[in-house]
C-alpha cells in the first residue's frame, strides 16, 4: 500500500494536479467528451447510410450550419441493374422535392482492364447547364459481383444564405465492358437557400449494397 502512495504522490504537483507523466493512452478510460480546448480534428462522422435493394440513400438531417464543408465517401456501391450511371441531387426543402438548379462539366480517364485501351475525354452530354435534373457522376457502372463504384464528393457551405453552393465529385468504377474508369465531375448550385439535404442514386433499378458516409469539416 505504501508504494501504491508513494506513486501517486509523485504523479499529483503541490496544487493538487496531475502531472503530465501519470496521463496516458492506457490509464484514462470511459472519457465520453472532450473540452472545448481540446481539438478532436477536423473530420467529424455524422452518419451512414447503408444499401440494402434500395432505390437511393438519402441524407435527410446533419446538413446544417454546424459544418462549412460536407464530405460524403462512396463504398463499392453495386448496382442491381447493368449499365448504370449514378448520380445526385439536392434539396432545400429537406429532402421534400429534389431538383437544385445545377451547372456543371463532366470528364473521364478510362483505361481497359487488359490495358489495350485507355483515353481522358470530357463527357458534354452528362454536362447541365442551368438545369435541374439529377447530375451524372459516374459512366455505365457494371452490376457484376465484383463490379462497383467508390469515391467522394464534396459540397461547399451548404448553409451559405448569400452565395451559391460549389461541389466536386470524383468516382472510380468498374464499367460493364471491362473498362475501369475515372469520373471527375464539378460545379455549383445556383441558389442562395441553404441546401439541406442531398441524395445518390442509379439512373435505373437499386443499389444493391454498399454504403455512403457522410462527414463534416470546419
Amino acid at each position: 500500500m505504501g508504494s501504491i502512495i508513494q506513486n501517486i504522490a509523485n504523479n499529483i504537483t503541490t496544487s493538487g494536479v496531475f502531472t503530465s507523466s501519470a496521463i496516458t493512452n492506457t490509464s484514462v478510460s470511459a472519457v465520453t467528451s472532450l473540452p472545448a480546448a481540446v481539438p478532436a480534428g477536423a473530420l467529424s462522422k455524422i452518419t451512414t447510410q447503408t444499401a440494402s435493394s434500395s432505390a437511393q440513400l438519402e441524407f435527410t438531417s446533419g446538413i446544417d450550419s454546424t459544418y462549412s464543408t460536407y464530405l460524403f465517401l462512396m463504398s463499392n456501391l453495386n448496382p442491381a441493374t447493368d449499365i448504370n450511371k449514378f448520380r445526385f441531387q439536392t434539396s432545400t426543402d429537406g429532402g421534400s422535392s429534389y431538383g437544385v438548379t445545377v451547372t456543371n462539366s463532366n470528364s473521364v480517364a478510362y483505361n481497359k482492364s487488359d490495358g489495350t485501351d485507355g483515353a481522358g475525354p470530357s463527357i458534354t452530354a452528362d454536362d447541365q447547364g442551368q438545369g435541374s435534373s439529377n447530375i451524372i457522376i459516374s459512366g455505365s457502372v457494371g452490376n457484376g459481383a465484383d463490379e462497383a463504384l467508390n469515391g467522394e464528393f464534396w459540397l461547399f457551405d451548404p448553409s451559405n444564405t448569400s452565395k451559391v453552393k460549389h461541389f466536386i465529385c470524383k468516382t472510380v468504377y468498374h464499367q460493364n465492358n471491362e473498362y475501369v474508369e475515372y469520373n471527375f465531375t464539378s460545379g455549383y448550385f445556383n441558389t442562395t437557400t441553404a441546401i439541406n439535404a442531398i441524395k445518390f442514386l442509379y439512373s435505373s433499378g437499386n443499389i444493391d449494397e454498399g454504403n455512403i458516409t457522410m462527414y463534416g469539416i470546419n
